[in-house]
């Protein structure tokens, strides 16, 4: 499985195989890292004999891909493809079990925290379950729309819901304190495909295993 560090380095890879006359400045941006961060993985990539940096005019720099980096940025997409589909795997079948967990227990009406790709498959899985999404909660997204579900930048107090049903993938910890604080910790749900994922114990008083 890749690791952070990896998933860096391949969009890093990428972004430097498109336009290798990027400035540190937008490959950082590309990365979602911190500039500082950034120059210390062009480093690591040039030890590693994955990229060639020539001088341009203006003290700018260009950027190669090594066929060493281009073996590597192909050998992180292989196994990045090889992840994505186990993870979609395992998350459809967590979230298929929440769901019917939910049907079984009369839960029909609930919200989600974060849109993500977990909240696609959560949204796919509850069409097949009867559980109506009443709408997503994620304050940091610009849409108004997720799937045709009406996306909420601050919590709704008109809406009848039953349960909470984490699905915020950046920072899982900080949305389940921010649901926390409305909902009681019995309606927040967390599926064990998240904590796995993430890496990370999240601190929800039940998981649907």
């Amino acid at each position: 499985m890749n690791t952070p560090e990896d998933e860096v380095t391949l969009e890093l890879l990428n972004a430097i195989e498109k336009n290798g006359r990027a400035s540190q400045r937008d490959l950082a941006r590309h990365t979602g890292v911190a500039l500082g961060l950034v120059n210390s993985y062009i480093k690591r990539c040039v030890r590693k004999g994955w990229i060639k940096i020539s001088e341009a005019p203006a003290n700018r720099y260009i950027y190669f891909l090594t066929p060493t980096g281009f073996s590597e940025k192909m050998r992180l997409t292989t196994r990045y493809i090889s992840d994505s589909f186990s993870f979609y795997r395992r998350a459809a079948e967590s979230c298929d079990q929440m769901l019917r967990k939910f049907s079984a227990e009369g839960i029909q009406h609930i919200m989600l925290v974060g849109i993500s790709d977990l909240a696609e498959i959560v949204f796919l899985k509850s069409l097949e379950n009867q559980v109506e999404i009443c709408g997503v909660f994620d304050p940091d997204n610009e849409h108004d729309e997720f799937f045709s579900i009406p996306v909420f930048h601050s919590w709704p107090d008109d809406l009848t819901i039953d349960a909470v049903v984490l699905t915020d993938f950046i920072q899982p910890d900080k949305s389940f304190r921010t649901a926390a604080a409305v909902f009681d910790q019995e309606k927040i749900f967390v599926p064990d495909i998240l904590t796995g994922w993430s890496g990370k114990k999240i601190s929800a008083e039940h998981n649907i295993a």
